[in-house]
């Protein structure tokens, strides 16, 4: 039976337009195409362009401080900003009129592939292909008659707020009230901003049920089906080097660690597209190209429809969403056993780093809470064409609620407890800066992390790192041994001394954040200059 308008009366919400009620991908294609929303490629994947935003408004963002006891976990500052709940109010009855005047679209769904730790969730919002983007990326889910949602997202794209009178710092609004359990959306098409206000929903409460929520992708092995996970942040390579043909992805991008292993949030892949090739990443290549995909801002030919994975023109941050099912080999029930090998992912954009090397337990917290990497072009409104290196906490501060140690404690409890290897991978730079030096090569990001799994790096085969402390293997097969140790591919070593403690003095600075809160075994296990 299709639900009514009387669905949405918990939210005061009076629709006087059609409301589509979890439409599966044919009928959602054909209404963004009718509604003139989107092209459609020569395969059936939409293509979009999103605007002036093809990237996160993190300055956008806030958290309504109800002045509740549960306020009082949140981290407030520059990342977690509050607004009022007379603000909120505002804006929600903003947003609920505005959405009433339009047709609308509803999915239905769930966050969490875990009988006990899933979240029901409902999307509501004025355009087609923004519902086929949620139902690519998140778990389509039957509700109960009458069954309310946990969290519902109120996504109105084309509404702007008035800074001076909505508490805004601009037309754009993410805004997340935890106490009314409404997520609010306004001023951006970047599709982005649903699926990650939808995991710092599972960021805020999961941590209580000793579930630690990660920014990170997952895979299982189809031999011993062991599970690893790859943290990074956008552009590092997590879904790019979990979406391994001799592997079985879980997931690209969130997921969570409970006490009977690991559990994917979502139930698709949001991959970053720009100069993807057929060749390196067939999967990848594949799937953004079938029927019901959602391509952002990707370029292609307005006659033939085909698509131009080169073209930067919109942004370098074009994005492809699509169901995990058009992986081949997914995990079809979203989880894995505890995990073997974790990866932390850096793009070193100083090329000082290894690009791989083995943490002890108090590094692995060192570097979880650094959280280095660099933001590369486009993924954030207002980067320009280089890479800016930059500090994210837990590989995912943004969407971090409550206090980065939350998280950090949870992590170690958990290495403690079920012993895995952690890896810290240099996906950026070597030889030198970005600029001078070269990306390291896919196909050697692939071999080292592929010994890594196998356990086919010998413990005696290491030594120490004198510039950066770090555990660096001697060999890999198929990789030159000139670039497992960094120096080695700097023409000029007095300068790659130079640039190393520039880096290291950017790390020291940034773990001062934690010098009250951190034990001092893991604060002094980070580098040091001499």
């Amino acid at each position: 039976m299709t639900p009514s308008h009387i669905e949405l009366d918990y939210l005061g919400i009076h629709p006087k337009k059609e409301v589509s009620w979890n439409q599966t991908n044919a009928p959602l294609v054909e209404q963004a195409v009718i509604n003139h929303e989107c092209s459609l490629s020569q395969s059936g994947a939409v293509i979009v362009e999103t605007g002036v935003h093809t990237g996160r408004s993190p300055k956008d963002k806030f958290i309504v401080n109800n002045g509740m006891r549960d306020d009082l976990e949140i981290a407030w500052g520059a990342v977690n900003k509050a607004i009022s709940p007379e603000h909120y109010e505002r804006l929600y009855r903003k947003t609920l009129d505005h959405l009433e005047n339009r047709p609308l679209y509803v999915q239905d769904v769930k966050v969490g592939n875990h009988p006990v730790y899933k979240r029901t969730l409902r999307i509501i919002t004025e355009k087609a292909w923004a519902a086929l983007f949620a139902r690519d990326l998140l778990i389509p889910h039957s509700f109960e008659p009458g069954q309310l949602p946990e969290f519902t997202v109120l996504h109105a794209p084309t509404l702007q707020a008035d800074p001076q009178t909505d508490g805004t710092a601009s037309g754009t609004f993410i805004v997340l009230n935890f106490a009314k359990k409404i997520v609010l959306i306004g001023g951006t098409s970047y599709a982005g901003e649903i699926k990650k206000s939808v995991f710092s929903v599972m960021n805020r409460i999961l941590p209580s049920e000793n579930v630690l929520p990660m920014h990170c992708s997952a895979n299982t092995g189809k031999d011993r089906g062991d599970t690893a996970l790859y943290f990074g942040l956008s552009g590092t390579g997590k879904t790019t080097l979990s979406s391994s043909p001799d592997r079985n992805l879980i997931g690209d991008d969130e997921h969570g660690w409970g006490e009977d292993g690991v559990f994917n949030f979502e139930g698709g892949c949001y991959a970053k597209t720009i100069n993807l090739k057929q060749e390196l990443e067939p999967m990848i290549w594949e799937a953004s190209q079938r029927f019901g995909s959602v391509l952002e801002n990707v370029g292609f030919d307005e006659f033939t429809r085909k698509i131009d994975f080169d073209d930067g023109s919109k942004t370098e941050n074009t994005r492809a969403a699509y169901p995990l099912q058009y992986i081949k080999g997914h995990v079809e029930n979203g989880r894995g056993s505890h995990p073997e090998n974790i990866f932390f992912l850096s793009a070193d954009a100083f090329g000082v780093l290894p690009p791989i090397s083995l943490l002890t337990n108090e590094q692995s917290i060192y570097y979880f809470l650094l959280g280095y990497t660099a933001k590369l072009a486009g993924t954030e409104k207002g980067l320009g064409k280089d890479p800016e290196a930059t500090f994210s906490t837990c590989f995912g501060e943004p969407f971090l609620p409550l206090l980065p140690t939350v998280y950090a404690d949870l992590l170690m409890k958990k290495i403690l407890h079920y012993k895995p290897r952690v890896w810290l991978i240099n996906t950026g730079w070597s030889g030198g800066p970005y600029g001078i030096g070269s990306r390291i090569k896919l196909p050697y990001s692939r071999a080292m992390i592929k010994a890594a799994l196998k356990m086919n790096i010998s413990e005696a085969a290491f030594h120490i790192d004198p510039t950066f402390g770090l555990k660096i293997p001697d060999h890999i097969e198929g990789v030159p041994d000139q670039i497992l140790d960094p120096i080695n591919t700097w023409s000029d070593k007095n300068n790659y001394q130079l640039v190393a403690k520039t880096l290291i003095l950017k790390m020291q600075e940034r773990m001062k954040t934690f010098s009250e809160t951190l034990s001092p075994e893991i604060l002094k296990c980070g580098p040091k200059t001499n």
